[in-house]
């Protein structure tokens, strides 16, 4: 498939209408809870002021419709099983409807995946769609949007792309395509639709909201679409800045206020226009550490893509840290052997942190494998790696100025197992596309900042750039 030069990112007219005021009336209006499961932590890159939670039990889900408009389930499916997301999906939607009742609430379902198309797709969506049936009687149309700017991910007739220097290379030939869990062939998005559910929904059979209407502000002709939409239809959105995003929302409030049924899969844009999120500065360390923190602070290192090794080894150049490689491959030798090597990691970081030193502890770059392996033995084996990884914090005798992940799996783990977070607070960014919880009071390590840094986001220097603002007094 063709390559584009970046400089079609800037080739298309600028919207001649603000759409924030609209969006803000049409928000006001809406009476829907809109409920976000995101299937590892990274999905909350676009908010702020708004809570995730990793505990989907009826008790907290009745808390979170009482007085929320949005917010996050992390579910972490990602680093399921296909049986396994099924069962949790299925909990979280008994949950969900049984909370809604009780607080006589319409809700929403938004799936919130990676910009790189992997994941658990179509096996998520339709599992909600089932339940959004049972509770309106119909799904329309299923929303997918993987449009996510701070990411350098972006659709143009119905292609989707991965911008790298001044180059959109289709997504379908990158790395994340190759992935050993959910890899994929498909750069256009009709087709990818159409590989994913195994030519059981043609591309012929999907719609697409295209770049001109948007540009255009043709509310009109993008609602004709929406209104045209039955029997879970899927729609394509093409989208190159979130003010694309933001037009598509106004012609989706007017569909949902027509009674429209809507699920969407999408990356974290979609969720940052429909809850009508402002934008604000990055932020700084005062906002994020607590002022009387005098121990260093600790980096886990997970993902294995050259992105995130390029990253490390920029962030390694810096004096004031200190990186150790965590030997995971030591699972593949004996339980006793890798549980020898977590323990004299926690001995080092310990010492380390305690003395004020911010430390780097990564995991082996090779990804371990062995003969005969199939997608869940794949997944079982990261799994088990990133519960060691969460000892490394888990097991901590001393608190830590601040916890940076670095990948989906590591972060999701590491926030949850490691740190024991049932609930936070995201205060922002640190880097765009870079989110910042603040762990709750019953955390491991309460209030504390928590990084979440995805694999497969920014630029070489950009863990760098996230670590120096962490320790920039």
């Amino acid at each position: 498939m063709r390559h584009l030069s970046a400089s079609i990112l800037d080739s298309y007219p600028k919207l001649s209408v603000d759409p924030d005021p609209i969006l803000k009336e049409l928000i006001a209006k809406d009476d829907h809870v809109f409920v976000v499961l995101d299937d590892d932590p990274t999905g909350v890159q676009c908010v702020h002021d708004i809570n995730v939670y990793t505990d989907w039990s009826y008790e907290t889900m009745k808390k979170a419709f009482a007085c929320e408009k949005l917010f996050f389930i992390l579910t972490n499916s990602r680093a399921m099983t296909p049986a396994e997301s099924k069962r949790c999906h299925e909990q979280i939607i008994e949950a969900v409807d049984k909370a809604a009742k009780e607080t006589n609430k319409k809700y929403l379902y938004i799936s919130r995946g990676d910009s790189t198309l992997r994941g658990h797709y179509p096996l998520e969506t339709d599992i909600l769609s089932q339940g959004l049936e049972k509770r309106y009687g119909k799904v329309d149309g299923e929303i997918l949007m993987p449009f996510f700017k701070e990411g350098n991910r972006f659709t143009i007739d119905d292609v989707h792309y991965v911008k790298y220097g001044n180059e959109l290379v289709p997504c379908g030939e990158t790395e994340f395509a190759k992935d050993k869990s959910f890899g994929y062939k498909s750069s256009d998005l009709k087709a990818y639709i159409c590989e994913k559910t195994n030519g059981q929904i043609k591309e012929d059979e999907v719609l697409s909201i295209s770049l001109d209407d948007l540009r255009a502000f043709d509310i009109d002709k993008i609602l004709d679409v929406l209104r045209s939409a039955q029997d879970k239809r899927r729609i394509i959105v093409n989208a190159i800045d979130h003010t694309d995003v933001k037009v598509f929302c106004i012609a989706l409030y007017k569909a949902m206020e027509e009674g429209k049924i809507f699920v969407f899969r999408s990356a974290a844009a979609l969720v940052k226009a429909i809850g009508g999120v402002s934008d604000i500065p990055l932020l700084c360390r005062s906002q994020m550490i607590k002022e009387e923190a005098g121990s260093g602070g600790i980096i886990l290192v997970g993902s294995h893509t050259a992105k995130t090794t390029a990253q490390l080894n920029k962030l390694l150049e810096l004096e004031e840290v200190e990186g150790r490689e965590f030997k995971c491959s030591k699972i593949l030798e004996s339980k006793q052997a890798f549980d020898a090597e977590i323990e004299e990691m926690l001995k080092w970081e310990e010492e380390k942190i305690s003395q004020g030193k911010t430390i780097v502890v990564y995991t082996e770059r090779t990804l371990l494998s062995l003969p005969g392996d199939n997608e869940e033995t794949a997944l079982k084996r990261s799994v088990a790696i990133s519960d060691g990884v969460c000892q490394l914090v888990k097991n901590l005798k001393v608190e830590p100025a601040f916890v940076v992940a670095k990948g989906g799996i590591t972060s999701a783990d590491v926030g949850t197992k490691g740190l024991g977070i049932r609930k936070a607070r995201v205060l922002g960014q640190i880097q765009p596309g870079i989110p910042v919880w603040q762990a709750d009071d019953t955390s491991k390590f309460p209030r504390i900042p928590y990084i979440i840094f995805p694999g497969n986001v920014g630029d070489e220097d950009t863990l760098k750039k996230a670590v120096e603002v962490l320790l920039t007094r």
